[in-house]
Formats: C-alpha cells, structure tokens, sequence
C-alpha cells in the first residue's frame, strides 16, 4: 500500500506546484510522470534494503536465481523511473514497465497465497494486490 500511498501524494503534490505556477506540472500527465518516478524509484530501494530478503522469499521457486531476479527487477524500475520523465524515452519506458509489472506479478500472488510478508508487515491479499496492480499499470500506461 505504501507504492499506492507515494503515487497519490507525489502526484497531488506535483499537481498543486503546477497550479501554483511551476508550468512543467500545470497539466495532467507531467505530474503522473513524476509521480510514477517517485512510486518506482521507492520500490526499488526495497531491493537492496532490508526488506530484500522478502522479496527474494517471494519469487516462486520455479525462477532460478531468485536474489539476481530481485536486483534486476530492482534496476530495470530505476531505468524505468528516469525513462518515463523524458518525452523521447516515456513511450517505450512505460510498455517495458507495463511488462515488467506483469512479469513480476507472479511474486506477488505467490506473496498473497503463503501470507508473506513484507518489512514484518503483511502483504495484501490477492484481490487487493491485482487491483492495485492493475491501477499501476494503468498509471504506467498513462504516464507514458
């Protein structure tokens, strides 16, 4: 839920600076943007954090390598994060983010299935997780 929390407030944010002048953000899509920067560049801090160890937990056991996976997934959101904020790379950046999603979506049904958690904290259970999945997929889409 924290993911869904920086989304909603990062975009609010950069939505109020553009009302309040800024004219990069006095639209709808360059604060998604931002916002969408801001959701990616958070999840993959978990990466290499504390909270990496659940993360690999969460890769189902079929994928080899689960901890190479975690720092992949974890450097394509950051490429992902800078991609979607500029207009000649934000096209190509959101439909390999929109894959990545996807692909990664199996970790988190498994995650969901044997009550995993998260940080200590549990993660959602699966009807939540692919409703939020699916509002950032669509907020990837958008972005670019």
């Amino acid at each position: 839920m924290v993911p869904l929390f920086a989304l909603v407030v990062s975009y609010l944010l950069f939505r109020v600076l553009g009302l309040f002048g800024w004219s990069y953000f006095d639209n709808w899509h360059s604060p998604l943007q931002g916002a969408v920067a801001v959701m990616l560049l958070l999840t993959a801090s978990a990466h290499w954090g504390k909270r990496r160890p659940d993360l690999i937990r969460m890769i189902p056991n079929a994928f080899p390598k689960p901890d190479w996976i975690v720092t992949a997934t974890g450097w394509l959101e950051i490429v992902g994060a800078f991609g979607i904020l500029f207009p000649a790379t934000s096209r190509a950046a959101s439909i390999c983010l929109a894959v990545l999603l996807v692909t990664m979506f199996p970790a988190n049904v498994r995650a969901a299935r044997e009550r995993l958690t998260i940080g200590g904290r549990p993660t959602p259970k699966l009807l939540v997780r692919t409703l939020l999945q699916l509002v950032f997929l669509a907020a990837v889409l958008l972005a670019g």
